[in-house]
């Protein structure tokens, strides 16, 4: 079975940390990965609102998720904080992804990388939009 690779780039534009909740926690005892994507959302919010944005307006533009692929690398517990670092990649006119770094805080050790695939769209004609400038920048 061939397994899925995900390439981290050298630089992140922002990093925030998020402690592991209860609810996040499965039947395992472990980081359920349902709540992984739920994590890296808030992340992603977080990455949006540092910039002055938020997921409904970037530039006037709306953000979707398209695809999401994660990579599990090591177990997460209730209780541990997560530093999960964001970077954007392969821009294109009206899409890019957006890669996060999840990390445990307390011993450096790498819990996931994750893949989040992001169409823009106008939200009045509910047409894919262009990436404006200004957040290309």
């Amino acid at each position: 079975m061939s397994r899925l690779r995900l390439d981290l780039p050298q630089t992140f534009l922002f990093s925030t940390e998020i402690p592991i909740r209860i609810s996040d926690i499965n039947y395992g005892g472990h980081l359920g990965n349902d709540a992984v994507l739920s994590l890296v959302h808030e992340a992603r919010v977080r990455f949006f609102g540092s910039l002055g944005y938020t997921e409904l307006n970037v530039e006037g533009a709306a953000i979707m998720m398209t695809d999401a692929a994660v990579v599990y690398r090591a177990e997460g517990f209730h209780g541990e904080v997560l530093r999960i670092d964001v970077a954007v990649g392969d821009l294109e006119s009206a899409t890019c992804d957006l890669l996060y770094r999840v990390t445990n805080v307390a011993t450096g050790k790498e819990v996931a990388r994750v893949k989040t695939g992001i169409v823009f769209v106008d939200p009045l004609k509910k047409k894919i939009s262009s990436i404006h400038e200004p957040f290309r920048a």
